[in-house]
Order: C-alpha cells, then sequence, then structure tokens
C-alpha cells in the first residue's frame, strides 16, 4: 500500500514540474511577440486623411505620415460629383512636390472600382502639395491636396504630429465609399441664397385655352358611332370622322330630301344662269335678269356645296377639327340629338392652365410672386415652373360669392404626365431680399417632429446633427440654427446612411474594409 502512495506522488510532482516549464515558456514567447509587436509598431505610423474636390471629383486619400526615406502607402479614392460613382477605370499620376522636388508614380489600372494604391517615398522634408493626374476616356483632370507635411525623421514626426483635426466620432456614422457607390448617394454645400416666403396651396388641372375643342351636332338626328375604338383617350386626327347624325327615317329635317333639293336647285339655277349669260348677248335678257339668276345660282351651289361637305345620304359627318385625345363623350349610341349639342371634346394637352385657390392671409403676398414649384400627388415628383416650361399669368383681384379663395393661374408645358381634372400640389414662390441657408428636403430626416441632417466629417464619416427648420419650397427648406454654409451634408441616400448607424464602426481611422 506504502509503494501505491508513492508512485502516485511521484506522477503528480513530475506533472507538476511538466507544467510549470510550459508556463514559463508560453510567458516568455508572449513576452517576446508584445516587444516584437512595439518595436514594429514604432515603425507604423497612423493614417492621415485627406479630402479635397474639384468640379469633376471628390478625392477621399487615407496616407501613411510621409518621412524621409520612408515608404508611404496612399490608398486613393475618387469618386465622380455628377453620379457620386467611382471612377472605373483610366491612369492617374500621384506626384508630391515639396520645395520645387517631385517624387511620383503612374498607375494604369485601379485597385478596384474607385480605388487606387500608390507608394510614395519623400526625398525633402516640408510642407508640399500632393498632385493627382487623372486621365480617363480621353479627358484630363487634377486634383490638388496642400498642406501636406513631410518630415525628416520619425522623431520630429511624433513632436509635430498634431490630433486636433481628427474627425469626431460623438454622434457619427460611418458609411464606407464602398457602400456610397452602391446607392444613389450625393453630398453637397448647402445653399446660401435669396429665400422669401412660399404659399402651399393645390391647384386643379385644366387644360389651357385654345387646347380644347367641344365638337356639336349641326343638325338634329339619330347619333351613330364611325366605329366602335371611339372611346375615351382614343388619339384622333384632323378631319377624322367620328360620327354621323342620321335623319333618314325622319319624317321631318331628313338630310336626304334636303340635300337632294339643293342639289336640283343647284343644277336648275346653274343651268339658268348659263342660258341667260348667252341671250344677254343678243339682248334678249336685261342685265338685271342676268344678275338676279347669277345670285340664285351662287345661292344655290353654297346651300349645295355646304351640305354635300358636312352631309351625304346617310345623314350629317362629324369630324374632328384637330388633332388630340377624345376627352369626353357626351353621347351614345343611336341616341337623339338637336342641333347645337355637344357630341364630344378633343383636347392636346400640350398646354395646362393650373388654377390655385390662395387664402386672404396671402393677398399681400401675391403681387410678389415670381414662380413656383408643382409637385404631383401620385408619385410626389416635384417639378420647378421652369422644368415645365411654364409661367404664372395672373392672379385675381376679387373674390367669388361662393368662394373667400383668390385664384391664381399658371400655364405649364405637359411634359410630365399631368392629367386634366387632376390636383397638385403648388409652392408659389415670392421675390425678397432676404438670404438665408437652405438645404434639398431629401437631406433632412424627421423623428418626432424633430429634424435633422448628417453632416460629412469625411467622406466616410457622417454626424448626425439636429437643425431648425423654417419655411419651404417644395424642394429647399430653410434651416434657421444648426447649420453653417460650409459644411457639407448628405444630400441623398440619408435614410441608408441612418440605417447604417446601428452596424457601422467607429473608428474614423478604420472605419472602411477593403
Amino acid at each position: 500500500m506504502k509503494l501505491k502512495y508513492l508512485w502516485v506522488a511521484t506522477i503528480a510532482f513530475l506533472l507538476f514540474s511538466c507544467h510549470q516549464n510550459s508556463t514559463h515558456s508560453s510567458e516568455a514567447e508572449h513576452e517576446h511577440e508584445h516587444e516584437a509587436g512595439e518595436a514594429e509598431s514604432e515603425h507604423e505610423h497612423e493614417k492621415i486623411q485627406y479630402t479635397t474636390y474639384s468640379s469633376d471629383f471628390e478625392l477621399f486619400a487615407e496616407a501613411d505620415a510621409m518621412v524621409i526615406g520612408e515608404h508611404a502607402d496612399i490608398l486613393a479614392h475618387f469618386t465622380f460629383l455628377d453620379n457620386f460613382k467611382p471612377l472605373e477605370s483610366g491612369k492617374i499620376t500621384a506626384k508630391l512636390v515639396v520645395n520645387g522636388k517631385t517624387v511620383s508614380q503612374t498607375l494604369d489600372e485601379s485597385l478596384r472600382k474607385g480605388i487606387y494604391s500608390f507608394e510614395l517615398e519623400p526625398t525633402t522634408a516640408g510642407e508640399g502639395k500632393l498632385y493627382f493626374d487623372i486621365e480617363t476616356e480621353g479627358q484630363q483632370f487634377e486634383l490638388v491636396i496642400p498642406d501636406v507635411d513631410v518630415f525628416a525623421n520619425d522623431e520630429e514626426l511624433h513632436s509635430h504630429h498634431d490630433h486636433g483635426d481628427e474627425p469626431s466620432a460623438v454622434n457619427a456614422t460611418v458609411f464606407t465609399k464602398k457602400q456610397s457607390w452602391k446607392i444613389d448617394f450625393a453630398t453637397a454645400l448647402p445653399q446660401e441664397h435669396e429665400f422669401g416666403p412660399a404659399i402651399k396651396t393645390v391647384a386643379k388641372i385644366e387644360p389651357a385655352r385654345g387646347e380644347e375643342e367641344i365638337i356639336a351636332a349641326k343638325a338634329s338626328g339619330l347619333v351613330i358611332f364611325s366605329n366602335n375604338s371611339l372611346v375615351e383617350g382614343k388619339q384622333v386626327a384632323t378631319g377624322e370622322k367620328l360620327f354621323t347624325i342620321s335623319s333618314s327615317e325622319m319624317a321631318e329635317n331628313n338630310f336626304g330630301v334636303q340635300l337632294a333639293e339643293a342639289k336640283s336647285n343647284y343644277e336648275t339655277s346653274k343651268a339658268n344662269y348659263e342660258r341667260k349669260s348667252e341671250l344677254v348677248k343678243d339682248r334678249l335678257v336685261s342685265e338685271q335678269e342676268l344678275l338676279n339668276a347669277k345670285n340664285a345660282y351662287e345661292t344655290s351651289k353654297a346651300v349645295y356645296e355646304n351640305l354635300s361637305k358636312n352631309f351625304n345620304a346617310s345623314g350629317q359627318m362629324v369630324k374632328s377639327k384637330m388633332s388630340g385625345f377624345v376627352k369626353q363623350i357626351f353621347v351614345s349610341n343611336g341616341q337623339y340629338v338637336a342641333a347645337g349639342q355637344p357630341l364630344v371634346s378633343i383636347a392636346q394637352n400640350n398646354k395646362l392652365l393650373l388654377t390655385a385657390q390662395v387664402q386672404q392671409k396671402y393677398l399681400s403676398l401675391l403681387p410678389s410672386i415670381t414662380t413656383a414649384n408643382i409637385t404631383t400627388m401620385h408619385n410626389n415628383h416635384t417639378f420647378t415652373l421652369e422644368e415645365l416650361n411654364g409661367k404664372i399669368l395672373s392672379y385675381g383681384k376679387s373674390v367669388s360669392d361662393d368662394s373667400y379663395l383668390f385664384p391664381v393661374s399658371l400655364e405649364i408645358g405637359n411634359h410630365a404626365g399631368f392629367a386634366p381634372g387632376t390636383f397638385v400640389e403648388v409652392f408659389l414662390k415670392t421675390m425678397t431680399n432676404s438670404k438665408a441657408i437652405t438645404v434639398p428636403n431629401s437631406a433632412l430626416l424627421e423623428e418626432q417632429g424633430i429634424y435633422y441632417v448628417f453632416v460629412q466629417q469625411t467622406p466616410e464619416m457622417f454626424e448626425k446633427r439636429e437643425v431648425k427648420t423654417g419655411g419651404t419650397d417644395g424642394l429647399q427648406t430653410e434651416v434657421v440654427s444648426g447649420l453653417n454654409a460650409d459644411e457639407r451634408i448628405v444630400t441623398l441616400g440619408a435614410m441608408q446612411v441612418k440605417l447604417a448607424k446601428s452596424t457601422g464602426a467607429l473608428d474614423p481611422h478604420a472605419g472602411h474594409v477593403h
């Protein structure tokens, strides 16, 4: 039994000794790795972010701090400003110019769509500029990053590096270039311009004067449609036959009888006039008799030609006097109509009349209305009056007995599919000398009655900022406080930036993943 306990004690001692040796070895290896990591980190520099714009491009670059004799990696993102999509192909030359000396690198292809990876080794210390010359699709562009610091050594870098310009991550959202390139996205500076009160109201759409014609029956009879495809909305051409007004089965005002009688009168008066024209040469009839015969002939001719032009044996032929579409049919097939009764209305819709109704409290603003923005109710799309080739026609100087509203009339070209009889929302803009900061309505987001925008810290980091709003003209909204004119904001895609807030990283230097 004692021998058994001795063996157990010996095995336990050996296992404890192995564990201690393993622990010391592991700690030594960890310490060695830590020291190696510290030594390696001494040669790694924190990334510096640069942003610049031209009239055509946005450049967002992340670069190593520039130190003489050390390679500096530059990861540059190039975005077209007209659509905020990446530069997919092109040759780009990066040039670092310091004290008249230049180092450069040219890349013929991108690392990925919109992303070029440069490596420059500075040779001169001081403050310089970083140029990017772009050649794409036969065009040349230049982007310049000013105030690029190049340090003589690592010690100078660490002693002079200023962290004060780093973007704040407070209330911020990271939205990478890769994310923004995949959606409809845009940023822009707020506008600072004259912005007067806008009167928001509703307007009814009607055909403009001269753009609609009502065709009426010229005689009494039964309506017979020319074809079964004559329905509201159908396109018709000038002179196209629409109806026939038949009176063949009627005892009175029978077109067939009237046409036959007119033809007989015409032929008789014509023959009489021709006979007397020969007799007057031999003085067998007087000049007065010839004149009476001529008048009778011309009158019967006019009556016959009018009837034969508009009538046949079946009845009156009703034709369209203009090209357009059938707006409304007032009769049904086989219906009896009297002379002068409306049959159909033909409209062109090239121009439309908008009649807006304005409350009395805006009476003093009516003379200063200069233009308008118009929003469709079916898709909530807003057009300027200029986009629709429109104009302000007039405003009411008095109200009618059955309304306490003042009418304002506008004329627009029908370029957007507006339909007569429907309604649109109208923002009547007035003239003013007061300036205001405005942002596109698409830049504003609302939460429980509080409005905010996303202010760009870098092209990949955006601060959620509350703003106080004023009036709107349907496209732009005045910002009373909370935003400066030189702060770039998200104008398209703000909702996607908001949704990314719950998933995005907040480290401004590790915000995007490539």
